[in-house]
């Protein structure tokens, strides 16, 4: 695959001679790649006209992901308000658990650049990756990006920021007309039983998905290590296709095998997968077969049949040892391909480190309460199985043979016609054929938290408390799907950082007191309390009216998209301290 190139004051040749004017030079660089295949016809009922294509765009922060504006539509051509759409929402809305909602009844809107777009949406069989990247890396589609998002340009370009780019098709679909980027799209297709795949799938699950990917990875999207044409599964396209994002950075450089791929708890149940693809379709009748060779032990995955020219995960469920290495996963096929067919997964033990002994003495002048971090989440996951079976269809195949009898005996001397007659000897064959049928699956994960005084704080009342006392928290993680259970993990790890600290330095390792997919974490028993109390305890010097906010992530809730995670925070409220509850009333 080739490799991006900086564009950093780079003079774009590229112009739009219809409006005449030139972009200027590019203050970003793009992180996407594209492919794409040839177009079959569509019907009047479901049909897309080649460039009836735009783009969603979306800032977001630089470190965080975080979306920073609402979703903004840009299309070349003028879009009427009552096109049916989901509601622009963007990949991250969508992969942080937003639910796709159909809308109708007006109320659509797009922007109209000045200087019209690249083709974004091939229908040849090519693709306009680099035109996407020119323009929408020049000054003035950032320009652009900036009015329609209300952020400056000076802010938008200062490294704070990314721009990401989903490509949008406008179709008619099942007599509407509709407008979808390439993740609704699939999870359209989810909701509709294959419907959207079967009617027109080299638009919305070829050349909308392909038209657009990462070359490395992002914002917590995997780079697409895929081909780059042929019929995409939903999977895969809600993972890994349809976005693309500019930066105003030096890139960074590309991993190596020195960098590990992923990365394990100690004593962790985890999954590793794969994605295997074929050329040739994989059938019951023989088989595909992938073998994980991690840490000494095989672990075989059998009877996997793909259709022709697509692909599927594949994985295994395996416990990570109780001490922190770093080892290669290597993978044997029996079909199929993987770009990928060995990882690098460090194992590595998540060190508490706990706080120090709060003291009565000690003090904080010019203290200020911190924000709360902004760590990336994962709270959506989505993957599926290729079922593939015999579908019979019985043709009778005839054979008339002539059975002839001899001459009759009533026959004249000299007869000269053959008697007998035609029966006929064929047999029913079977010219069925294999059928196959996708399984989606999915998975999506949720967080409580309660922090509350402890139970034996005297002056305590509700969430109320002075400083110095102990906290205790109750934290709940729930995993819903309706997936088998080898295919993922429950949660299994839960962590609290603390804003003394600046949710830094010092963490607490939760104790796990429920487990299965609603699971429980609570603090650990103290070792500074004197009473054994499973808290933590709060600085005296805290400030007085303020908020005492505990930040949790959540991790180990792994699926064959990757692991689960979600941050939970909750607080108490303080007022005075300790002291305050003890004095000596002197006359």
């Amino acid at each position: 695959m080739k490799k991006i190139i900086a564009l950093f004051c780079a003079v774009l040749l590229f112009c739009n001679m219809a409006a005449g004017t030139a972009l200027a030079a590019d203050p970003g660089s793009g992180n996407m790649d594209g492919g794409g295949g040839g177009m079959g016809s569509g019907t009047s009922s479901n049909k897309w006209t080649p460039g009836n294509d735009g783009v969603r765009i979306t800032v977001v922060e630089a470190s965080s992901g975080a979306a920073v504006s609402s979703p903004v539509d840009f299309s070349n051509k003028s879009q009427p308000r009552s096109v049916f759409h989901f509601g622009k929402v963007s990949k991250i809305g969508y992969r942080n658990g937003t639910k796709l909602a159909f809308q109708m009844g007006g109320g659509y809107s797009s922007i109209n650049p000045a200087v019209s777009m690249p083709r974004i949406i091939s229908s040849s069989g090519g693709n306009n990756i680099e035109g996407i990247k020119r323009y929408f890396c020049s000054e003035y589609a950032c320009k652009m990006v900036a009015d329609a998002t209300g952020i400056s340009y000076e802010s938008l370009i200062s490294g704070q920021y990314k721009i990401l780019l989903e490509p949008i098709a406008y179709v008619t679909y099942n007599g509407e007309y509709c407008c979808m980027t390439a993740t609704e799209a699939a999870l359209c297709d989810q909701m509709t039983n294959g419907d959207l795949r079967k009617k027109m799938p080299s638009l919305t699950h070829q050349n909308l998905p392909l038209s657009v990917f990462l070359e490395y990875s992002d914002l917590g999207f995997s780079a697409w290590g895929g081909g780059t044409s042929g019929k995409q599964n939903n999977a895969d396209i809600i993972n890994y296709l349809g976005i693309g994002i500019v930066r105003f950075e030096d890139m960074p450089e590309q991993p190596g095998l020195e960098v590990p791929d992923v990365e394990y708890r100690v004593d962790t149940d985890v999954i590793t997968s794969i994605i295997l693809k074929t050329g040739d379709r994989i059938t019951p009748e023989e088989p595909a077969t992938v073998t994980f060779h991690i840490l000494g032990h095989d672990y075989v995955v059998q009877n996997i049949v793909i259709p022709a020219n697509d692909s599927q995960v594949v994985w295994v469920k395996w416990h990570t040892p109780d001490t922190p290495q770093t080892t290669t996963i290597t993978v044997s096929l029996s079909k199929g391909y993987t770009i990928k067919d060995s990882l690098v997964a460090e194992i590595v033990d998540l060190e508490e480190k706990i706080p120090p002994d709060p003291l009565a003495t000690d003090t904080n002048p010019g203290y200020s309460i911190p924000s709360l971090p902004s760590n990336p989440q994962k709270l959506t996951a989505n993957w599926g199985v290729w079922n593939c079976w015999w579908e019979a269809d019985w043709q009778w195949h005839s054979d008339w043979q002539w059975q002839g009898t001899g001459h009759l005996a009533t026959c004249l001397e000299g007869c000269t016609i053959e008697h007998g007659n035609w029966e006929d000897e064929g047999e029913w064959i079977d010219e069925g054929d294999w059928e196959y049928d996708y399984t989606a699956y999915s998975a999506s994960i949720s967080g409580r938290m309660s922090l509350m005084p402890d139970d034996i704080v005297p002056t305590a009342s509700g969430k109320n408390m002075k400083s110095g006392y102990g906290v205790k928290t109750d934290v709940e993680a729930t995993l819903s799907t309706s997936a088998p259970a080898d295919h993922y993990t429950n949660p299994q790890t839960a962590f609290s950082v603390f804003p003394e600290f600046q949710y830094d330095i010092f963490l607490r390792l939760l104790k796990r007191v429920s487990s299965g997919r609603n699971a429980k974490f609570t603090f650990k028993e103290n070792e500074y309390s004197t009473y054994g109390r499973a808290v933590h305890f709060l600085p005296v010097w805290f400030p007085d009216n303020s908020n005492y906010t505990v930040y949790t992530q959540v991790w180990d809730s792994w699926t064959p998209d990757g692991m689960l995670s979600v941050n939970v925070n909750d607080y108490v409220s303080i007022n005075q301290s300790v002291f305050d509850d003890w004095y000596t009333n002197r006359k």
